[in-house]
């Protein structure tokens, strides 16, 4: 994993590099709606609902930088209560370099999340103990599958 600080270069076969320049918190935000009622109720394990979403923005002042922001939300529900929502936007400025438009595609939909996952995964697993409750611990996800599933359904040309 990088350091948040550091510029490492990152490839695997077949795809096109790039640079991790910066990996920052960009905004989050923790919610408990009901406390601090809920923590005097005894209550059974909630139920809990993610969502998951990336944005890459273009940087005016670099055409070789973009800006990945991987948002998670997650809300933990007893029956229609909700118990708290977390809601956590990592993000990196990354370089890229001698891409074609599908590795491009691949960098910043799958390979950058990949990265920025466990940094997601850490402030939100803080956030709720701060928040009161048991730790969370979520499963790591196959962003190369996402992407390759999204990219079936939208028409992307995949670079294999």
């Amino acid at each position: 994993m990088a350091d948040a600080n550091s510029t490492e270069s990152v490839a695997g076969p077949g795809q096109g590099q790039f640079s991790l320049e910066h990996i920052y918190l960009k905004d989050c935000s923790f919610e408990s709606p009901l406390a601090p009622g809920i923590f005097m109720e005894q209550f059974s394990p909630p139920e809990a609902a993610i969502g998951i979403q990336t944005e890459v923005n273009a940087l005016e002042s670099r055409p070789e930088a973009r800006e990945v922001v991987l948002s998670v939300t997650m809300e933990a529900k007893i029956e229609d209560r909700s118990l708290f929502i977390c809601e956590v936007h990592m993000a990196a400025l990354i370089s890229l370099a001698g891409n074609s438009e599908s590795e491009m595609g691949r960098i910043v939909g799958a390979r950058v999340p990949e990265v920025l996952f466990p940094y997601v995964r850490q402030t939100i697993s803080d956030l709720v103990v701060r928040g009161g409750f048991l730790p969370v611990m979520l499963q790591p996800i196959d962003f190369d599958a996402v992407y390759e599933q999204h990219a079936n359904t939208s028409g992307i040309t995949l670079n294999s």
